[in-house]
Order: structure tokens, then sequence, then C-alpha cells
């Protein structure tokens, strides 16, 4: 489970930054996949980590399905209300935050990118997509059978030393395959058959969106995500022509633009903090950088927020 043995930052960094968190569960845990309920994690967290809250960012993949009661949770510094019947999916890079505990009960599954096969991730790419919705409410005919398969798949997480390993590892991933497969026909969830069918250079778009989510803070250049990626700039800059007619550095602009809305306008940092957040050297650059694409300095921005929300 995410505990206190993630606390330790990716780095040191200054207090405007958002910390990144490693998946770490308990010793004994195989394959990247733990599954516990949400109310077990707060009980045995006690005032962590929502006393204060501090948003942070993860990893893997967070999955909570509530069946009883409410939980408040933010996602990208908005408050989502999450009820009965309901799913809560904070992928990973995604800031979040928890809320104190409420009555929220329900199954709580975290799983890294890594445990899903890639043609199953390549048939779920609109559900695990970053700009997938963060809370989703599936189709009356499948509530059932998916709280099912959530509570299927706890028990046999839970039954560990029962059968060998391998085995009980395949039956994990088979529950969590066939729940992802089914919670892919939630409503605002692209069909899966329009999902990409794979070739080299929409898996490795794919692998940039999920490099840049982590590291779009640190890394601002080309250079940086190919030499992370493990090819050249010239191969990952036709990559993301293919699936989106833009540079890499135009979609890495373009992501650390929208963190910057976010901070300015629901989290209300101020922009000295954004800009030390997003690695920028000088608060000035932030603000000619934030004001040649959207037309405003970062405190117009953020008054006009204000004065919507008013």
């Amino acid at each position: 489970m995410v505990d206190k043995r993630h606390s330790e930052p990716s780095s040191q960094a200054e207090p405007a930054a958002v910390p990144l968190f490693g998946f770490q569960p308990p010793v004994g845990t195989p394959y990247g996949l733990e599954v516990n309920t949400v109310e077990d994690f707060f009980a045995r967290h006690d005032d962590w980590p929502w006393n204060p809250p501090l948003p942070g960012r993860a990893t893997f993949h967070y999955l909570i399905a509530v069946t009883e009661g409410e939980l408040r949770h933010d996602v990208d510094y908005v408050t989502r209300i999450v009820g009965p019947g309901q799913w809560l999916w904070v992928r990973p890079g995604h800031a979040q935050c928890w809320h104190p505990p409420g009555a929220a009960r329900g199954p709580f599954i975290l799983f890294e990118p890594g445990v899903l096969r890639p043609d199953l991730a390549r048939l779920l790419a609109p559900l695990i997509a970053h700009e997938a919705p963060p809370v989703l409410s599936p189709h009356p005919d499948d509530s059932a059978w998916l709280q099912q398969t959530a509570l299927q798949l706890l028990d046999e997480h839970r039954a560990l030393g029962r059968r060998p390993l391998d085995i009980h590892h395949a039956l994990r991933r088979s529950l969590l395959e066939s729940l992802l497969l089914r919670l892919a026909n939630s409503p605002g969830i692209a069909r899966t058959g329009t999902a990409t069918a794979g070739n080299g250079r929409a898996d490795r778009y794919g692998r940039f969106l999920d490099a840049l989510e982590l590291h779009f803070r640190e890394l601002h250049q080309a250079a940086e995500y190919a030499e992370l990626l493990g090819c050249s700039v010239r191969t990952l800059s036709r990559a993301a022509q293919d699936a989106t007619g833009k540079g890499v550095r135009e979609l890495i602009d373009e992501r650390r633009l929208l963190e910057a809305r976010r901070l300015l306008g629901a989290a209300r940092w101020d922009a000295r903090a954004v800009a030390v957040h997003l690695g920028f050297t000088d608060p000035a650059n932030f603000g000619r950088f934030f004001r040649d694409r959207t037309g405003l300095t970062p405190a117009a921005f953020a008054a006009g927020e204000v004065r919507a929300d008013a």
C-alpha cells in the first residue's frame, strides 16, 4: 500500500514542488499489483497523508471502487466527489491530494503500468490515457459485475500462499485485465476498438506520453526524452508527428502550460511558485512563456479565474 515509505520525494525540491512517489507495496506482494480496501487504507494511516493535505504524484495507477459512502479526492487540483457505483482513477503523473477520511468503502487497487501486457495496454489505451476522466460511472448493466470482480481480485490478492506464486499472479492479473476491459465500456471512454492497433511509432509515442507526464517539470528538451526512451530525436519526432501532427517540444510546452493553468487557477498558486515548480530559472521567463501562449500575464489569468469562481 502507499504509505510513509513512499514519502521520500525523487529530489529535495523547493516548497512549491509536488513530490513523485514510486510503487512500494508491503514485503511479499508480487509483481507490481496490490489490492486492499479504501477503509483499511484510512484506518492504517491515521493522520497521513491528509493532515496536512499536500499534493503528490505517483508512478502507478490508483483505482478505487466506491461501494458505500462518498469519497472526496483532488485530481489535478480539482476536488472530485465519488459516490456509490462510481470509480476513481488517478493515473501515473497526475497531481492528487487526499481529503480527511470519510465513510467511503470499497476495493482499492494499485498497479504499475508494466503489469498490463502490451497487447492489452493497446486495447485499453483510451482508458489509461492521461486525459481520460478521473471519475468513471459505468453502465448500470456493468456495475454489479465490476464490483464483484473487484472483490474477487481482493480475495485472490489476500490468498497469497494458497497457490503457487506464478498461478497466484496469473489469476490476479487476469482478474485485473478483465475488470479494466469492462471499465473501458464506461460512458466518456472511447470505444476500445478505436485504439491504435499498435506499431513501433505508436508505441513509442505512448511511452513518450508516459515519460512526459512523470517528468515535464524537470525535462524540457526533446533530446532528454529521446535519451530516456532509448531512441533518436528524429525517431521520437516522427512518432509525435504521426500521432498528433505536432513536434515534441510543442507537446512539452503544452503540458507545462496546462499545469500552469491548473496551478494558477484551481490551486491558487502564485506565479513565482508556479515558475519554480515548472523548472523556470527566472519568474520573468515563465511570465513570457505564459503570455506568449495565452495573451495574458499569469497574474491576469489568475485574477480572471478568481472572478469566474466568485
